[in-house]
């Protein structure tokens, strides 16, 4: 790479890029540089053939910073605003920024490109934003709503492309223990590769027709394919994603839950698995891909790897320090792979309660604190009827979507979805009011069925503090649930309380105040390991 190497230090002198007439900071990754000069970030590609990536000649590079710039403006246009040549020579480039490459045609043949980008504020970045303990939680339910927006509008794939079939999803699998063993030589961490490949090949048979079940269903799309905090950023109208892969067509034409799983690994690995769950939380909310998480522990193991192979290649990279830096990071990532292969321990959960008494809104810490992957009656009951949560249904207490046929047809479903997401290995917690014994008891008879511990959490508010909780949420506008003080009025008269045996398992939660979870969680802990 010694013409490159040349190439990055010529850009860098003052005014050779447009606009770069006082210094150029540069940031370097394993596969590119990026030059900040002024206004502007330029990014110039590595000559590198790695397997899984070739921008070996001007030409792949160029291809691959046209895919950049396509791909990335799907998120992010304003960051993303064109490629550009560099012609002359290393050590004297002439970029062509004038947008009329056609008028440099006489000028020699471009001898790399640049992608030109707005240069942001590095703080920005959610990666800046969590090491300086200013990631604001809610921002997790917002960027959920914006990948699950980017994922409905993605390209879909097809059986017989090339993508997403059961071969596709593994060849890259393989190609990362591969790539790791041939860069490490410590017996500690090969046998540690070497268990988790053998998960990950047997698990893999199970899961083959899922694969292809999934493909055919249109879950596999053009996603990001590299959703991890440092390609997270806060711009003026909220989180966006940016820097998708554009190397691989065939790492990013991938499931739904491979893009979202590679989130949710990265910030199980930095120590903020809460903020993992309630970004997948409101994902799932949003896009409703429940039957999914079925395929979410292999590819948590799968993003890890990714992580995993990164950091061995940065290592052939370096030396001494830095280079022992890199490998205990393999080891890191290696260690988190292999926890993904222990069995989940699931349980079936119900939050009963009339409306206003917190199911919802009280629940987060104990979902984030343990885990739990909650379906929202309000939600899909909506979903039932080709409705997003935040739409206006305009229909009346029993009528439209909340007729006594409509309402079994939300239980049933909910009843789907909690089999779906035990049978994944993860605790479902079932959020509806759940008046009726008779609607109580079919869970719990459910949890029997599926061998699984079950209990109730049975929120609780004073009436006064219930109707101008609702009152409130219907003026703002932004939640699923469309009752009003009639309808809670109608829930209060109805609703049948736990008897002495529903007692014995259910765990009271009063939102008059905030629930202190410190004291409840040991309790909700006994409750879920006593079956």
């Amino acid at each position: 790479m010694a013409c490159s190497d040349e190439l990055v230090r010529s850009l860098m002198r003052p005014g050779v890029l447009p606009g770069a007439e006082g210094e150029v900071a540069l940031i370097e990754t394993h596969i590119s540089w990026v030059l900040l000069a002024g206004e502007h970030a330029w990014k110039l590609k590595k000559p590198l053939d790695l397997g899984f990536l070739d921008f070996s000649t001007p030409a792949r590079r160029r291809a691959a910073c046209e895919d950049e710039l396509r791909l990335n403006r799907r998120t992010a246009p304003e960051i993303y605003q064109a490629v550009v040549a560099v012609r002359g020579t290393p050590a004297a480039p002439r970029v062509d920024d004038d947008g009329h490459e056609e008028a440099h045609a006489g000028e020699g043949a471009p001898i790399d490109w640049l992608v030109r980008m707005r240069r942001f504020d590095q703080s920005a970045l959610f990666s800046s934003l969590l090491a300086e303990g200013r990631l604001a939680p809610a921002l997790f339910d917002r960027l959920a709503r914006h990948v699950a927006e980017f994922h409905a509008g993605a390209a879909r794939a097809r059986p017989g492309e090339g993508y997403g079939d059961a071969e596709a999803v593994m060849a890259p699998v393989r190609q990362n223990f591969a790539q790791v063993r041939a860069r490490v030589d410590d017996a500690q961490m090969l046998a540690l590769l070497d268990g988790v490949e053998r998960w990950a090949e047997a698990r893999f048979v199970e899961l083959a027709p899922l694969f292809d079940a999934r493909l055919a269903a249109g879950m596999v799309r053009e996603c990001h394919g590299d959703l991890h905090l440092g390609n997270l950023i806060v711009l003026d109208d909220g989180p966006r994603l940016f820097d998708a892969i554009e190397f691989s067509a065939a790492l990013r034409w991938i499931d739904v839950v491979a893009d979202v799983a590679f989130l949710v690994m990265d910030l199980q690995v930095r120590g903020e698995a809460g903020l993992g769950w309630r970004f997948l939380n409101a994902w799932l909310e949003r896009c409703g891909d429940y039957e999914g998480l079925a395929l979410l522990p292999w590819y948590l193991s799968y993003r890890a790897m990714v992580r995993a192979k990164v950091a061995a290649i940065r290592s052939a990279q370096l030396a001494d320090a830095a280079r022992a830096e890199a490998l205990a990071e393999c080891r890191r990532y290696l260690g988190f792979a292999a926890g993904c292969a222990r069995p989940g321990a699931p349980s079936l959960l119900i939050a009963s309660g009339v409306s206003g008494a917190g199911k919802t809104s009280q629940s987060q810490p104990l979902l984030e604190a343990r885990g739990l992957i909650r379906v929202r009656a309000d939600v899909e009951r909506k979903r039932l009827f080709g409705l997003a949560p935040e739409d206006a249904s305009g229909s009346t207490p029993d009528a439209g979507l909340y007729t006594a046929e409509a309402s079994a047809r939300t239980y049933d479903r909910l009843a789907e979805l909690a089999r779906s997401v035990a049978a994944a290995g993860y605790p479902v917690l079932v959020d509806a009011t759940f008046l009726k014994r008779a609607q109580r008891e079919r869970f719990h008879g459910l949890a029997g069925a599926l061998g699984i511990p079950f209990a109730i959490l049975a929120f609780e508010a004073p009436p006064a503090l219930l109707r101008e909780r609702v009152r409130r949420r219907a003026a703002e506008g932004r939640d699923a649930s469309e009752a009003d003080e009639a309808v809670l009025a109608g829930q209060l008269a109805a609703r049948e309380p736990l008897d002495a045996a529903e007692a014995a398992f259910a765990l009271e939660i009063d939102t008059g105040g905030a629930p202190d979870w410190a004291v409840l969680l040991p309790r909700f802990d006994a409750l879920c390991g006593s079956g």
